[in-house]
C-alpha cells in the first residue's frame, strides 16, 4: 500500500521534527541584515523646529539688547586715581563716544588717546562697567627732581621722563643745580649727560629722604651732592651703584643721626661727620 505523499517523493515528517519550534524567517529585502533606524515623527520635527526658532529669537534679542537698545548705552565716564589732573581733563582726553552701545566703545583706543594727550599719566586702564559706564583708572607720574627753566619748573620722574612744566616749584622735590667745574669730565659728558646723572640720583634716593632733599648739585660726573633740610648734605659721587648707596646711606644716617655730612661716594667705605 502506498501512503499519502508516496508519489511526491516527500520525506515523511519525523517525530523529532514535529517537536521543534519553528523560527520565523527574516523578511528579505533592504535592511534585513540589521535593525531599522528610527525615523523622526511629525511631533519630533515640530519640536526641533520650535527649538530652532526660540534659539534664533534669543540670539537676535540678545544682540539687539547689546547693540540696539537703550538699556546698555554708554552714558558716562567715571574717573579714578587722579591726583593732579582733574576729571574733566581726563574725560576730554579720553574722548569716549557717548550715546552709542557700550559694547562698541574701543577701550584700547581710549587708553592710547589718554597716554598720548596727557604726559603726566604713567599708565591708564579702561574698561566697561555695565550697564552704562566707561571706567578709567589712571596712575600719574610723580616728580623725583625739578629742572628750572626761566621762571618755570620742569617736573621729571625717576625714569627721567620730563612730563610737565609748572609755574610753582612742587614742595619736597629737589631742584637740580648744574655747577660744572669745567674739568675734563664736564667737557667729556656735557650738560645733557650731567643733568641725566642728577635725575638718576634723585630717583635712587632712599624713601626715608622723601620730602627732605632740597637740591641736587652737579659739579662733575663723579661729584654729585644731595642737599637736605637742616643744613645737611650727602656726597653721592657718581650715579653708579645707586641702590647700594641708598641702602648704605639709610644705615649710616641711623647710626649717625646727628651728623651733618655723609659720604657714600665709595659705598664700601662710607663716612659721616659734623661740620
Amino acid at each position: 500500500m502506498t501512503g499519502p505523499g508516496a508519489g511526491t517523493g516527500a520525506r515523511p515528517a519525523e517525530r523529532g521534527d514535529q517537536d521543534r519550534p519553528r523560527v520565523p524567517r527574516a523578511a528579505a529585502g533592504p535592511g534585513a541584515a540589521g535593525p531599522r533606524r528610527p525615523r523622526l515623527t511629525a511631533p519630533d520635527r515640530r519640536t526641533l523646529l520650535v527649538a530652532l526658532v526660540v534659539l534664533t529669537m534669543l540670539i537676535g534679542g540678545g544682540t539687539w539688547a547689546v547693540y540696539g537698545s537703550s538699556w546698555l548705552r554708554a552714558d558716562k565716564v567715571a574717573v579714578g586715581g587722579a591726583q593732579v589732573l582733574t576729571e574733566q581733563q581726563i574725560q576730554r582726553a579720553a574722548a569716549v563716544p557717548l550715546g552709542g552701545p557700550l559694547m562698541s566703545v574701543d577701550t584700547g583706543a581710549v587708553r592710547k588717546r589718554l597716554l598720548k594727550a596727557l604726559p603726566r599719566l604713567r599708565d591708564a586702564s579702561v574698561h566697561r562697567s555695565w550697564p552704562h559706564t566707561i571706567r578709567v583708572e589712571v596712575t600719574e607720574r610723580t616728580p623725583s627732581a625739578i629742572l628750572k627753566s626761566g621762571a618755570k619748573f620742569i617736573e621729571v620722574d625717576k625714569e627721567g621722563v620730563r612730563f610737565a612744566t609748572v609755574d610753582q616749584r612742587p614742595r619736597g622735590v629737589p631742584v637740580v643745580q648744574l655747577t660744572p667745574d669745567q674739568t675734563a669730565s664736564y667737557r667729556h659728558f656735557g650738560t645733557k649727560r650731567l643733568l641725566q646723572a642728577a635725575i638718576t640720583v634723585a630717583g635712587r634716593l632712599p624713601e626715608s629722604l622723601t620730602g627732605r632733599a632740597t637740591a641736587i648739585r652737579v659739579r662733575s660726573y663723579d661729584a654729585i651732592t644731595v642737599e637736605l633740610t637742616g643744613g645737611r648734605e650727602v656726597m653721592w659721587g657718581s650715579q653708579e651703584d645707586g641702590a647700594r648707596k641708598a641702602a648704605v646711606l639709610t644705615a649710616l644716617m641711623k647710626a649717625e643721626p646727628h651728623a651733618t655730612h655723609y659720604d657714600v661716594s665709595a659705598p664700601t667705605a662710607p663716612a659721616a661727620s659734623v661740620s
